[in-house]
């Protein structure tokens, strides 16, 4: 008997302090503008919209033993993550983020205070094995550092459990790139695809990036791949069904662009873990970054909402 598909999110938590640009915005001198603290991490985004599309999320990270990091994990409840995986800290148990935005919401700039990301491995060292056996299929935020990456991969590999991976800062996965050997889906934007490629890949037409994405993941020998073009939309490849391909956008109002990433990619697994091929987990992917591109906050909390209404997610009832 297949089982109901449950997802094993591991990533981080962020508090991200956003600043919002009311005019134009000039990095050289002073900017009015509007200041909020937000929740955020991949780890954290992913797990969050996951559960939001009603999927059984199993989030394993650090936190504070403060009092934010008791409100971040009171929000999680609100969503229905399991949030037994968290790993309690005195200090730096959590990342901040400080970002600005300019006059159009896109991002102006940003300053990263990364985790203690021995806590996380000291939780993957003892529990990894059995939180995944508990799921089925893993979400990786990859760029951790090596020892937890490969353990997962390891992991989920004798578990034969399918493990999609998200990029954070590079670090990790441009120094071993054998990481992406291993995936069932690899999902990054164009900027990190020029430095994998090694090749302006940006810049590309749109032929062109499928051939190179093909060359690529052939190459590599990861399940399949994703890129996502920020507001031209998405290329994919499936070397397994021969699925290839471009997603274009839908019509959205730009509010925020940061945590659109983490909704595509949240987005396409939900799609994946449902059975649902390639090209059409992209099409969640799409919708479900278009709608968090709207809110002001790194993910949408209407999620159940846009669902339930949307035509193409009602059919897939």
């Amino acid at each position: 008997m297949n089982l109901p598909p449950s997802v094993l999110v591991i990533g981080t938590i962020f508090i991200d302090c956003k600043g919002f640009a009311w005019k134009n915005y000039h990095s050289f001198t002073r900017n009015l503008g509007n200041i909020q603290f937000v929740h955020g991490g991949v780890g954290r985004n992913v797990a969050e919209n996951l559960a939001n599309l009603d999927v059984a999320t199993y989030f394993a990270s650090s936190i504070d033993a403060t009092a934010i990091g008791k409100e971040v994990v009171e929000r999680l409840h609100k969503s229905n993550v399991n949030t037994d995986g968290l790993f309690e800290s005195k200090q730096l148990g959590m990342g901040m983020w400080l970002a600005i935005l300019d006059e159009k919401g896109d991002l102006a700039g940003s300053i990263s205070q990364m985790p203690d990301l021995t806590l996380l491995q000291e939780l993957i060292s003892s529990k990894g094995k059995e939180m995944i056996r508990q799921s089925t299929h893993v979400a990786l935020e990859l760029d951790l550092n090596f020892q937890i990456a490969h353990s997962v991969i390891q992991l989920a590999a004798e578990e034969k459990k399918p493990i999609y991976g998200v990029p954070g800062n590079l670090d990790v996965i441009l120094n071993h790139r054998e990481l992406l050997d291993h995936l069932d889906c690899f999902i990054c934007n164009n900027f990190e695809a020029d430095l994998f490629f090694e090749l302006n890949f940006t810049n590309l037409t749109t032929a062109q990036k499928l051939e190179s994405l093909i060359q690529f993941v052939d190459r590599t020998g990861m399940g399949s791949m994703i890129v996502t073009l920020g507001e031209k939309g998405a290329v994919y490849y499936n070397p397994q069904t021969k699925e290839v391909g471009y997603q274009p956008v839908f019509p959205v109002k730009l509010v925020d662009s940061s945590g659109a990433g983490d909704a595509f990619f949240s987005g396409t697994v939900m799609g994946l873990v449902r059975g649902l091929s390639l090209k059409e987990a992209v099409i969640c992917g799409t919708k479900v970054a278009g709608w968090t591109i709207e809110s002001t906050e790194n993910t949408c909390l209407d999620l159940p909402l846009k669902i339930k209404d949307d035509e193409f997610f009602i059919k897939l009832k």
